[in-house]
């Protein structure tokens, strides 16, 4: 489909799903998912790369919109931000890309078809179960055994800016490709503390979580976009509206993510 129609296509069928203001939108009426899957008739497989962040929340979402859109294979794949969007501008068959930063989103700006933000995410301390390191606040990350995202993964790029706003130095014991790797390695007790999202603790309880000071002030914001080159860019475009509709929100918001 020709780029300039598939921005069209989706603004309008965005505009009738969400009205976003700034970066702390609201998300407004929309129509309901069973009639945008009635006027969509869309169907075969829908590649989705997703911020492993959103793991939890896209298979959630990938049901629903898959109960709206029978026809539709979801198959999401996540990673890191900055890993997904290497891939994909090495070719990679995707349709959408929904990244947890706006700086790995704007890689793909040649690609990526009207990007939008749907969600925020803030960071928290995690420990594992018992808090063996005795961790409390931020500067206590100096002194044990810590991990952390890389730096160019939008969960360490947030890490960097909250540690060094507290005036903390971390010699990190490694430094994972995604936030899931962090945690793992703190549910594990490989280390005494991690910094994550919040939305990652979720339900957990085989970490504990401590809250930052100015977590607050470092907030991602997450954009979603199709690609102009998916193979499939009808589904791109239905779940790109399904993400920013009042029930993508809601499930969204259900796993603890904030509003864009």
């Amino acid at each position: 489909m020709n780029r300039t129609v598939r921005r069209s296509t989706l603004a309008v069928l965005a505009a009738a799903a969400l009205a976003l203001t700034g970066c702390a939108g609201a998300v407004e009426s929309a129509p309901s998912p069973s009639a945008t899957a009635e006027k969509s008739g869309v169907g075969g497989e829908l590649t989705v790369y997703a911020a492993a962040s959103l793991s939890g929340a896209f298979d959630a979402i990938g049901e629903a919109f898959t109960a709206e859109n029978p026809d539709v294979r979801f198959t999401p794949v996540y990673d890191g931000s900055s890993t997904l969007v290497t891939q994909i501008l090495e070719g990679a068959p995707a349709d959408v890309f929904a990244s947890a930063d706006e700086a790995n989103m704007d890689k793909a700006a040649d690609v990526a078809v009207d990007p939008t933000l749907f969600a925020s995410n803030t960071l928290v301390i995690a420990v594992p179960a018992g808090n063996p390191g005795g961790v409390e606040a931020l500067a206590d990350l100096a002194d044990v055994t810590t991990v952390l995202c890389a730096p160019e993964v939008p969960c360490g790029a947030a890490s960097a800016k909250l540690l060094s706003a507290a005036g903390v130095t971390v010699d990190a014991a490694s430094l994972e490709q995604n936030v899931t790797a962090v945690l793992t390695k703190v549910a594990a007790s490989e280390a005494d503390a991690g910094l994550v999202y919040a939305t990652d603790v979720i339900g957990r309880d085989d970490v504990e979580v401590i809250v930052p000071e100015g977590a607050d002030e470092v907030v991602n914001h997450y954009p979603i976009a199709a690609l102009s080159d998916a193979p499939n860019s009808e589904a791109a475009d239905a779940f790109v509206v399904f993400v920013l509709s009042d029930a993508g929100q809601k499930i969204l918001a259900d796993f603890g993510f904030g509003a864009p």
